[in-house]
């Protein structure tokens, strides 16, 4: 299984560079994917604009959107264009997009795009992602942006837990992504997705990502609460108590997350960090074994 990083751009950072830092450092000790959220109502950066730094800093190791809520991203040619330049600038094989329809409507509301329609949006995104990504086209209008440097564009995996998310998997994506993830849940998901994916005739099996929270260090329980604790503040303090308790914060227990999720059989387990110290990437390589 490999293991990825994710940056705490839901946490309390104040400088930039600091998230490329942690990108260099990643690549430096060998884990296997860069990851980046998405939110828009708040301080979260902008995911692709991002990777692209990140792609800048490094040459070899895999950039992911962790992930990108599509439907926000109203001009459709335009996200394609800016998804074939990462792609080129990052170098074929390296970008994924981890994709999903969102589900906090404020974020919708900020963006100025209907909330309601979001699924057909998000639909309608992906067939002239996929145009543009093919013939270089966007309804007739060509070319369309640069073309992209891995053959057939980035890779495309799905979040949700919906039927319309198992749909995209199986019939536009390469695999599933699950953030907040736990062995229960993931297990209990993909059994329902690998029957799908055979049933539709794909080769092989669905690519399974995993997400979960993390910090090390005497600073750790503040870092998970200063983190945590307000970005899910939405959904009432029980849930977010719930969040910081479920996130990793000894070495034990992360090496424990990382047995349980190989043993289920998820292909990559990715670490999302809550302290933006770029010191917690060498703590948890040096937890992990990297």
């Amino acid at each position: 299984m490999d293991i990825g990083i994710g940056l705490p751009g839901h946490a309390p950072w104040t400088d930039g560079r600091a998230l490329v830092e942690w990108a260099r450092r990643a690549e430096r000790r060998g884990f296997s994917t860069l990851s980046v959220s998405d939110r828009l109502v708040w301080t979260t950066p902008e995911p692709l604009i991002t990777l692209a730094a990140a792609a800048g800093a490094t040459t070899r190791i895999g950039l992911l959107t962790s992930v990108l809520l599509a439907p926000l991203r109203a001009d459709h040619a335009l996200f394609a264009t800016a998804v074939t330049t990462l792609d080129q600038v990052a170098g074929p094989g390296r970008l994924r997009l981890g994709l999903a329809p969102g589900v906090r409507e404020d974020d919708f509301t900020a963006g100025g795009v209907d909330y309601a329609s979001r699924g057909r949006d998000f639909d309608l995104l992906l067939d002239r992602l996929a145009s543009v990504v093919g013939d270089g086209s966007v309804d007739g209008h060509t070319p369309v942006g640069p073309r992209p440097s891995t053959p057939g564009g980035p890779p495309l995996l799905f979040g949700g837990h919906s039927p319309a998310a198992i749909r995209r998997v199986v019939t536009r994506g390469a695999g599933w992504i699950a953030g907040d993830a736990t062995v229960e849940g993931v297990q209990g998901f993909m059994q329902g997705l690998r029957k799908a994916w055979a049933d539709a005739g794909r080769p092989g099996s669905p690519r399974l990502v995993a997400s979960v929270m993390f910090a090390l260090g005497p600073d750790a329980p503040k870092a998970l609460a200063n983190a945590i604790g307000p970005y899910y503040a939405f959904a009432g303090e029980e849930y977010a108590e719930y969040g910081v308790s479920q996130a990793y914060r000894s070495a034990d227990r992360i090496r424990a997350a990382v047995r349980e999720f190989a043993e289920i059989g998820v292909d990559e387990l990715i670490f999302t960090g809550n302290d933006p110290n770029p010191d917690q990437v060498d703590l948890l390589a040096d937890t992990v074994g990297l």
